[in-house]
Protein backbone atom coordinates (compact mmCIF):
# COMPACT_ATOMS: atom_id res chain seq x y z
CA UNK A 1 0.00 0.00 0.00
CA UNK A 2 1.21 3.67 -0.58
CA UNK A 3 2.56 5.16 2.31
CA UNK A 4 1.68 8.27 3.71
CA UNK A 5 4.77 10.94 4.57
CA UNK A 6 4.68 13.78 6.18
CA UNK A 7 5.73 17.49 4.55
CA UNK A 8 6.26 20.64 5.20
CA UNK A 9 4.88 23.65 3.43
CA UNK A 10 3.92 27.23 3.29
CA UNK A 11 1.50 29.46 1.72
CA UNK A 12 2.84 31.51 -1.36
CA UNK A 13 1.67 34.78 -2.17
CA UNK A 14 3.46 35.62 -5.25
CA UNK A 15 2.79 33.42 -8.44
CA UNK A 16 3.66 33.31 -12.27
CA UNK A 17 7.27 32.56 -13.65
CA UNK A 18 9.16 35.35 -12.17
CA UNK A 19 8.36 34.13 -8.86
CA UNK A 20 8.90 30.70 -9.47
CA UNK A 21 12.04 31.35 -10.78
CA UNK A 22 13.11 33.38 -7.88
CA UNK A 23 11.65 30.33 -5.25
CA UNK A 24 13.93 27.98 -7.05
CA UNK A 25 16.92 30.14 -6.73
CA UNK A 26 16.70 30.15 -2.99
CA UNK A 27 15.74 25.93 -2.68
CA UNK A 28 12.01 26.14 -2.69
CA UNK A 29 9.91 24.60 -4.69
CA UNK A 30 6.47 25.94 -6.16
CA UNK A 31 3.28 23.65 -5.53
CA UNK A 32 -0.50 23.72 -5.14
CA UNK A 33 -2.98 21.93 -3.48
CA UNK A 34 -7.15 21.49 -4.80
CA UNK A 35 -9.62 19.33 -4.49
CA UNK A 36 -12.28 18.97 -1.54
CA UNK A 37 -13.92 22.02 -0.11
CA UNK A 38 -11.60 24.42 0.35
CA UNK A 39 -10.39 26.70 -3.20
CA UNK A 40 -6.77 25.88 -4.54
CA UNK A 41 -4.28 27.33 -2.57
CA UNK A 42 -0.48 28.09 -3.87
CA UNK A 43 2.28 26.76 -1.80
CA UNK A 44 6.08 26.45 -1.65
CA UNK A 45 8.05 23.32 -0.09
CA UNK A 46 11.59 22.85 0.59
CA UNK A 47 13.27 21.02 -2.52
CA UNK A 48 15.54 18.57 -0.68
CA UNK A 49 12.60 17.34 1.36
CA UNK A 50 10.17 16.79 -1.77
CA UNK A 51 13.55 15.31 -3.71
CA UNK A 52 13.90 12.93 -0.21
CA UNK A 53 10.21 12.42 -0.44
CA UNK A 54 10.12 11.37 -4.15
CA UNK A 55 13.53 9.42 -4.30
CA UNK A 56 11.94 7.16 -1.74
CA UNK A 57 8.45 6.68 -3.15
CA UNK A 58 7.94 3.12 -4.78
CA UNK A 59 5.18 4.51 -6.70
CA UNK A 60 3.97 7.10 -8.49
CA UNK A 61 1.29 7.36 -5.84
CA UNK A 62 2.48 9.37 -2.57
CA UNK A 63 -0.01 10.01 0.35
CA UNK A 64 0.89 13.32 2.07
CA UNK A 65 0.52 14.85 5.40
CA UNK A 66 0.44 18.16 4.86
CA UNK A 67 1.70 20.44 7.17
CA UNK A 68 1.01 23.89 5.83
CA UNK A 69 2.28 27.01 8.60
CA UNK A 70 -0.40 28.99 9.59
CA UNK A 71 -3.38 26.10 9.73
CA UNK A 72 -4.28 24.04 12.91
CA UNK A 73 -4.50 20.64 10.96
CA UNK A 74 -2.61 18.77 8.66
CA UNK A 75 -4.21 18.05 5.05
CA UNK A 76 -4.14 15.26 3.88
CA UNK A 77 -2.93 14.70 -0.10
CA UNK A 78 -2.22 12.45 -2.95
CA UNK A 79 0.57 13.83 -5.36
CA UNK A 80 -1.44 14.49 -8.25
CA UNK A 81 1.77 15.35 -10.99
CA UNK A 82 5.76 16.66 -10.54
CA UNK A 83 6.43 18.70 -13.42
CA UNK A 84 10.34 17.80 -13.82
CA UNK A 85 13.21 19.86 -16.31
CA UNK A 86 13.90 18.78 -19.20
CA UNK A 87 17.39 19.15 -19.01
CA UNK A 88 18.61 17.22 -15.51
CA UNK A 89 15.12 16.22 -14.68
CA UNK A 90 14.94 19.05 -11.43
CA UNK A 91 11.75 18.96 -9.84
CA UNK A 92 9.92 22.13 -10.87
CA UNK A 93 6.69 22.21 -9.86
CA UNK A 94 4.09 19.86 -7.73
CA UNK A 95 -0.07 19.61 -7.63
CA UNK A 96 -1.21 17.93 -4.67
CA UNK A 97 -4.84 16.66 -4.56
CA UNK A 98 -6.74 17.14 -0.94
CA UNK A 99 -8.21 14.29 -0.27
CA UNK A 100 -10.48 12.40 2.39
CA UNK A 101 -9.18 9.31 4.35
CA UNK A 102 -13.17 7.80 4.40
CA UNK A 103 -13.78 8.59 0.63
CA UNK A 104 -12.98 6.66 -2.71
CA UNK A 105 -10.36 7.61 -5.17
CA UNK A 106 -9.30 7.10 -8.57
CA UNK A 107 -5.72 6.48 -9.45
CA UNK A 108 -3.50 5.04 -11.99
CA UNK A 109 -0.90 2.76 -10.59
CA UNK A 110 1.76 0.53 -12.33
CA UNK A 111 0.62 -3.01 -14.23
CA UNK A 112 4.26 -4.80 -13.87
CA UNK A 113 4.84 -8.98 -14.53
CA UNK A 114 6.33 -11.57 -12.53
CA UNK A 115 8.27 -14.59 -13.40
CA UNK A 116 9.27 -16.08 -17.07
CA UNK A 117 6.35 -17.13 -19.06
CA UNK A 118 7.12 -21.18 -20.31
CA UNK A 119 6.64 -19.89 -23.23
CA UNK A 120 9.30 -17.63 -23.50
CA UNK A 121 11.35 -19.37 -21.26
CA UNK A 122 10.95 -22.82 -23.04
CA UNK A 123 9.69 -22.14 -26.81
CA UNK A 124 11.19 -18.76 -27.67
CA UNK A 125 8.53 -16.80 -27.42
CA UNK A 126 7.78 -12.94 -26.50
CA UNK A 127 6.24 -11.34 -23.95
CA UNK A 128 4.39 -8.26 -24.44
CA UNK A 129 2.67 -6.09 -22.23
CA UNK A 130 -0.42 -4.34 -23.60
CA UNK A 131 -1.21 -2.45 -20.63
CA UNK A 132 1.48 0.33 -18.39
CA UNK A 133 -0.73 1.42 -15.90
CA UNK A 134 -4.51 0.57 -14.25
CA UNK A 135 -6.88 3.42 -13.38
CA UNK A 136 -8.71 1.96 -10.12
CA UNK A 137 -10.69 2.81 -7.26
CA UNK A 138 -10.69 2.54 -3.42
CA UNK A 139 -9.98 3.93 -0.02
CA UNK A 140 -6.56 6.54 0.12
CA UNK A 141 -5.46 4.18 2.74
CA UNK A 142 -6.00 1.08 0.53
CA UNK A 143 -4.34 2.73 -2.32
CA UNK A 144 -1.20 0.05 -3.57
CA UNK A 145 1.94 1.42 -5.28
CA UNK A 146 1.94 -0.88 -7.91
CA UNK A 147 -0.56 -4.36 -8.86
CA UNK A 148 2.12 -7.17 -10.02
CA UNK A 149 1.15 -10.16 -11.99
CA UNK A 150 2.69 -13.46 -12.39
CA UNK A 151 2.94 -14.31 -15.92
CA UNK A 152 5.31 -18.01 -15.35
CA UNK A 153 2.44 -19.96 -16.47
CA UNK A 154 1.87 -18.37 -20.08
CA UNK A 155 2.04 -19.91 -22.81
CA UNK A 156 2.15 -19.21 -26.68
CA UNK A 157 -0.74 -17.80 -27.28
CA UNK A 158 -2.07 -16.95 -23.55
CA UNK A 159 -3.27 -14.28 -22.70
CA UNK A 160 -4.20 -12.15 -18.89
CA UNK A 161 -7.41 -10.11 -19.11
CA UNK A 162 -8.05 -7.30 -16.74
CA UNK A 163 -10.74 -10.01 -15.23
CA UNK A 164 -7.99 -11.76 -14.93
CA UNK A 165 -6.06 -10.10 -12.54
CA UNK A 166 -6.49 -10.79 -8.61
CA UNK A 167 -6.62 -7.09 -7.18
CA UNK A 168 -6.09 -6.00 -3.43
CA UNK A 169 -8.73 -6.10 -0.96
CA UNK A 170 -10.70 -3.03 -1.56
CA UNK A 171 -9.23 -1.97 -5.15
CA UNK A 172 -11.14 -1.79 -8.00
CA UNK A 173 -10.39 -1.69 -11.65
CA UNK A 174 -11.78 0.99 -13.73
CA UNK A 175 -11.35 -0.19 -17.22
CA UNK A 176 -12.88 -2.48 -19.00
CA UNK A 177 -12.29 -6.12 -18.01
CA UNK A 178 -12.15 -7.41 -21.64
CA UNK A 179 -8.62 -5.74 -22.40
CA UNK A 180 -6.00 -7.61 -22.69
CA UNK A 181 -2.88 -7.03 -19.76
CA UNK A 182 -0.37 -9.50 -21.00
CA UNK A 183 0.05 -12.17 -23.55
CA UNK A 184 2.51 -14.66 -25.10
CA UNK A 185 2.95 -14.92 -29.02
CA UNK A 186 5.33 -16.82 -31.01
CA UNK A 187 8.72 -16.19 -32.15
CA UNK A 188 9.11 -14.25 -35.32
CA UNK A 189 11.09 -16.34 -38.14
CA UNK A 190 12.46 -14.51 -41.04
CA UNK A 191 12.22 -16.53 -44.47
CA UNK A 192 14.93 -16.93 -46.18
CA UNK A 193 14.32 -14.83 -49.64
CA UNK A 194 14.00 -16.85 -53.21
CA UNK A 195 17.13 -16.41 -54.62
CA UNK A 196 15.37 -15.97 -58.44
CA UNK A 197 18.80 -14.18 -59.91
CA UNK A 198 20.75 -17.63 -59.42
CA UNK A 199 17.76 -19.44 -61.58
CA UNK A 200 17.23 -17.10 -63.83
CA UNK A 201 21.78 -16.94 -63.91
CA UNK A 202 21.64 -20.88 -64.19
CA UNK A 203 18.90 -20.68 -67.38
CA UNK A 204 21.14 -18.27 -69.62
CA UNK A 205 20.26 -14.93 -70.36
CA UNK A 206 17.26 -13.97 -72.09
CA UNK A 207 17.74 -12.40 -76.06
CA UNK A 208 14.67 -10.18 -76.50
CA UNK A 209 14.24 -9.47 -80.21
CA UNK A 210 11.97 -7.08 -81.54
CA UNK A 211 10.83 -6.68 -85.08
CA UNK A 212 11.04 -2.60 -85.91
CA UNK A 213 7.92 -1.11 -87.81
CA UNK A 214 8.20 -0.48 -91.43
CA UNK A 215 9.58 2.88 -92.10
CA UNK A 216 11.16 3.30 -88.18
CA UNK A 217 14.93 2.94 -87.86
CA UNK A 218 14.90 1.17 -90.72
CA UNK A 219 18.08 1.44 -93.72
CA UNK A 220 16.52 1.64 -96.69
CA UNK A 221 16.83 -1.48 -99.04
CA UNK A 222 19.09 -0.86 -101.77
CA UNK A 223 17.85 -0.22 -104.97
CA UNK A 224 17.88 -3.21 -107.46
CA UNK A 225 20.67 -2.97 -109.94
CA UNK A 226 19.97 -2.63 -114.00
CA UNK A 227 21.01 -5.09 -115.91
CA UNK A 228 23.13 -4.53 -118.98
CA UNK A 229 21.74 -5.00 -122.35
CA UNK A 230 22.69 -7.58 -124.27
CA UNK A 231 25.20 -6.98 -127.18
CA UNK A 232 23.51 -8.23 -130.55
CA UNK A 233 24.45 -11.01 -131.82
CA UNK A 234 26.61 -10.68 -134.86
CA UNK A 235 26.02 -12.13 -137.57
CA UNK A 236 27.67 -15.42 -138.90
Amino acid sequence: MAKQVKLKAEPRMDVGRSAARKLRARGLIPAIIYGGNNKPQALQVAAREINAMMSHASGENVLVELEIAGEQSSRTALVQEVQHSPVGGDIRHVDFHAISMDQMIQAEVPLEPTGTPVGVKTFGGLLEQSLRVLAIECLPADLPDRITVDVSQLNIGDSIHVRDIQFPPGVTPKVQPDLTAFSVVAPIVEEEPVVAEAEAAAAGPEVITEKKEEGEGAAPAPAPKEKAPKEKEQKK
